[in-house]
């Protein structure tokens, strides 16, 4: 067996166990999410809010970490069709990963350059998924008007 044949199937143990992996965290995550949500509704006490902000929070956090994964989860799948890693959904799982952290912060107690710079990598990652993405769509226009 030669060394190319050897690191391709290490490869593809490796996806497969983090696909096995993704798939045990993004279930656990929806289960999660779930009991949250429904013991945040069924166990509010009369005269509050169904779900108070901190609830909130920490629903919408596992939300974004559901999604992320299950993005996550997409690009491995994608792989073992095509065995390649297509940027623009890597690109799309980082934009949902700095959202979520965006959502999430207290913006009370953040140094303003730290906002400014959080502004910048999100305009970039948007900016890199804008390019890849019309860069797809020109190529697919390319070859399908040829």
């Amino acid at each position: 067996m030669n060394m190319k044949k050897i690191i391709t199937v290490f490869e593809r143990v490796i996806i497969i166990s983090l696909t096995v992996l993704m798939g045990i965290v993004v279930t656990v995550s929806t289960v999660e999410l779930a009991y949250l949500l429904f013991k945040g509704l069924f166990e509010s006490q009369e005269g509050k809010a169904l779900l108070g902000l901190n609830d909130l929070f920490e629903i919408f956090g596992l939300f974004f970490n559901v999604l992320i994964g299950f993005e996550l989860f997409e690009t491995m799948k994608l792989f073992f069709k095509e065995n390649v890693f297509h940027a623009e959904l890597i690109l799309l799982v980082a934009l949902i990963a700095v959202s979520r952290k965006v959502i999430l912060l207290d913006y009370s107690s953040m140094d303003p350059l730290s906002i400014i710079g959080i502004a910048i990598l999100i305009g970039t990652i948007t900016g890199g998924y804008y390019l890849i993405k019309n860069s797809n769509k020109n190529d697919m226009q390319q070859t399908h008007g040829s």
